[in-house]
């Protein structure tokens, strides 16, 4: 597994990873009609503008010279969690690729960028019913708020919010 800053040729592949991974996880959380419409091409336009932002830190895992998860993280823009300068916005891994590891890597690889551009903690949001939520809780991070509400294809979910005092 091979771990490095992403460039703009790999935001095809993230973009794949990231709907194949909202349609997995999210299946049975988000309405199905939202999940279905994701689009590929989208997607990459998205990631194409995230990685070119000088501000985000991309990173992705490769295997094989194929993308089987991503990280995305920058500062944290809303100021409404004194304490917290960086935001961690995602973290994906294909399901076959879980629980090697991965998700570890990724993002200690995105702490050490974070450290490296002054920013020394960090949160995430997670939608509450994503199983995927303890790793973050197995990586050290503390609830810092139990609900912040968001709709998603028509239906309202609930976000737990995750932060690292000291990334």
């Amino acid at each position: 597994m091979k771990i490095r800053e992403a460039n703009a040729l790999d935001a095809e592949g993230i973009a794949r990873v990231h709907v194949d991974c909202w349609r997995t996880t999210y299946q049975d959380i988000v309405p199905d009609e939202f999940l279905n419409n994701l689009s590929y091409e989208n997607r990459t336009k998205m990631w194409v503008q995230n990685i070119s932002n000088e501000n985000n830190y991309v990173f992705v895992a490769e295997r094989e010279g194929k993308i089987v998860g991503f990280t995305d993280a920058g500062r944290e823009k809303t100021g409404q969690y004194p304490g917290y300068s960086a935001d961690i916005t995602t973290l994906y891994i294909l399901k076959e690729f879980h629980g090697l590891g991965i998700g570890k890597q990724l993002l200690q690889q995105v702490f050490l960028k974070l450290k490296e551009n002054t920013m020394t903690s960090a949160l995430v949001w997670v939608l509450e019913d994503n199983p995927s939520r303890h790793f973050y809780e197995a990586m050290g991070a503390k609830v810092i708020r139990n609900q912040k509400d968001i709709t998603i294809g028509g239906k309202q979910l609930n976000l737990m919010g995750y932060g690292w005092r000291n990334i």
